[in-house]
């Protein structure tokens, strides 16, 4: 299928450009545009036909990806013009519904599947909250699949558990970001270079992550394997709760959530 994108910034770039390096899509199958010259320039340097506004994307393409801030999708919409009639767009918005984008939009006849990507799809491992409710033809549907599986993992849930997803996975990077950035300056406190901290901190998250991946362990399980008996990590996990860690993981991804359905 020929695949349209309308928004190539972070999240839009990630996801065509892991998705042609996957080689599940061609250079010369996608068409780009964006608002700005210098995301323009940079589709272009990548290979990528630009189109010179958003109705040339979706009356040339059979999919169209819609990654523009949420602010952006009115106007992102009305200038789609008639070029939607009788395809397929999936948005990555939050917090925009079916209902919204189909009333910004010239023509009303379209298919729409809403989800939630992140940033990691850059290098593979992007995590993709896709609405089960979404009105997509079979090859569309497998189309999706296939584009957003090359370039991480899809988890199908209801359309109104998008904002949730985009308070945990879509906020996550920046998150385990400063957990990361956290660790390595506990490192560096205690006498351990900038390079060596950062690096046995974003190699432990990595490890991790994988290990309670590919074994299904449950994190609570993972830990007690780690806290022994009057150790040293029982003692790091006695500052972390004291100082509320969970609970202001938790009320972090409800912040976001609660952001994301009120926009």
């Amino acid at each position: 299928m020929k695949f349209g994108v309308i928004g190539f910034g972070n999240m839009g770039g990630a996801i065509v450009k892991g998705a042609v390096a996957s080689g599940v899509l061609a250079k010369e199958d996608v068409l780009v545009y964006d608002i700005k010259e210098s995301a323009r320039k940079a589709a272009a340097e990548f290979g990528l036909k630009v189109a010179k506004d958003n109705e040339d994307v979706t009356a040339n393409t059979d999919v169209t990806l819609l990654a523009v801030k949420p602010q952006q999708m009115l106007d992102a919409m009305a200038q789609t013009g008639k070029g939607l009639q009788d395809k397929a767009m999936l948005s990555i918005l939050p917090g925009v519904s079916v209902e919204r984008l189909r009333d910004a939009c010239a023509v009303k006849e379209f298919r729409i599947l809403r989800l939630l990507p992140n940033t990691p799809a850059l290098v593979f491992e992007g995590a993709f909250a896709c609405s089960k409710e979404n009105d997509l033809t079979d090859a569309e549907r497998d189309f999706a699949t296939k584009l957003f599986e090359s370039i991480g993992a899809i988890t199908w849930v209801k359309t109104y558990d998008l904002d949730a997803a985009c308070g945990l996975s879509g906020g996550g990077p920046a998150y385990v970001a400063m957990f990361v950035e956290a660790l390595a300056d506990g490192g560096v406190k205690e006498g351990l270079t900038r390079d060596v901290a950062y690096e046995l901190a974003i190699q432990t998250v990595l490890g991790s992550a994988k290990l309670l991946k590919d074994t299904g362990m449950h994190p609570g399980q993972l830990k007690d394997m780690v806290t022994s008996p009057a150790g040293t990590t029982i003692e790091g996990c006695e500052v972390l709760e004291d100082n509320g860690f969970r609970a202001a993981t938790i009320k972090c991804v409800s912040a976001a959530t609660r952001k994301s359905r009120s926009m």
